[in-house]
């Protein structure tokens, strides 16, 4: 999940922003070190800027954490567009709000790569878990579904502990899940949702992370979903912009940490993605309507378009890649 205003590549993937270049740039070397199949060939050239739907999107709003099915338009993980080859082979990995959004985007990239996939995600979001968890098994690979709520430190530990055991291992984490409010005014902000908003996207990411170094060895990834509002921040969005601006730092330090144990820790920076999180309180509705048409492109991004930067951060092509946040937003600013 996330993201918010603010596989071998197939002809859908290979669009907009970084994960077009990161495609483009990584095709040729993920191949020669993966030992992957050729992809296919791209297929006739696209418009980006028409090739998913584009505001006005209807009026709607759902309870958090939302569901998927019940978005509209529904968003695009690349369900039936990622094609992969190979390129994570045998990787285990851990995904955060595996269940939508970004998160589901990178568990069906990941498994059509060749990895067995861990998610993590809300009981409410089950239905959703669920597709994904299918998807996962579709591809051939190992697909585990463990549900459980990323605000409380024993579960994080328990949460890792149980995709080891059943991964037989980890090689990748993904820590992707997040909570977003739209607040117009910091006196609207109660302590109970500030803790809420740090606690899901900070406190998280530190407990998960502190107990997967373990299993980790040199080789391993560990990928952080930031956003642009940690560069550009709007002014409905004060406790999750201070976190991603968190997590951007904490991907810099720790990868300065871990580099000489040769763990690569890498962060993405999306800008507006369409997934449940703006249609559970993290837009008003008049901007939800519009949501995305500031960007040069004139639309959101869909979760599709990001898988190829999962992809390539957890890849041994990036073998010299550390410390660094990837953007792709539209046109819009980024690191």
């Amino acid at each position: 999940m996330d993201s918010e205003e603010n596989n071998a590549p197939s002809r859908r993937q290979v669009v907009g922003g970084m994960a077009t270049g990161i495609a483009a740039v990584f095709a040729t070397p993920a191949l020669a070190q993966d030992g992957g199949t050729p992809p296919a060939p791209a297929g006739p050239l696209q418009n980006p800027v028409t090739l998913y739907p584009m505001p006005p999107f209807p009026a709607q709003s759902q309870p958090w954490p939302g569901l998927t099915s019940k978005m509209q338009p529904r968003p695009d993980h690349g369900e039936k567009s990622y094609k992969g080859c190979g390129r994570l082979t045998g990787r285990r990995a851990l995904i955060t709000g595996g269940d939508s959004g970004i998160g589901r985007a990178a568990a069906i990239a990941y498994a059509r790569e060749g990895a067995d996939v861990a998610i993590n995600y809300l009981p409410p979001e089950e239905p959703d878990a669920q597709e994904v968890v299918e998807l996962i098994k579709a591809a051939g690979r190992k697909a585990v579904a463990l549900p459980g709520d990323i605000r409380n430190e024993a579960f994080c530990r328990k949460l890792v502990s149980d995709a080891v055991s059943k991964l037989g291992g980890l090689d990748i984490l993904v820590n992707n899940a997040a909570r977003q409010q739209s607040h117009d005014s910091l006196l609207d902000i109660s302590t109970e949702q500030f803790d809420w908003t740090l606690k899901t996207n900070l406190y998280a990411m530190f407990w998960i992370t502190k107990a997967a170094l373990p299993h980790l060895k040199p080789g391993a990834a560990i990928i952080n979903t930031a956003s642009v509002v940690a560069y550009e921040p709007p002014e409905n969005l004060l406790d999750y912009s201070m976190t991603k601006s968190g997590i951007v730092i904490f991907t810099k330090v720790l990868a300065k940490q871990l580099a000489k144990q040769g763990i690569r820790v890498n962060g993405v920076a999306p800008g507006p993605f369409w997934t449940p999180l703006q249609v559970t309180g993290g837009q008003p509705q008049e901007k939800l309507t519009q949501f995305g048409k500031s960007t040069p492109m004139g639309r959101p991004g869909q979760p599709a378009e990001l898988a190829t930067v999962y992809v390539e951060l957890a890849s041994p092509s990036a073998s010299y890649t550390t410390g660094q946040i990837y953007g792709a937003s539209g046109g819009g600013g980024n690191p």
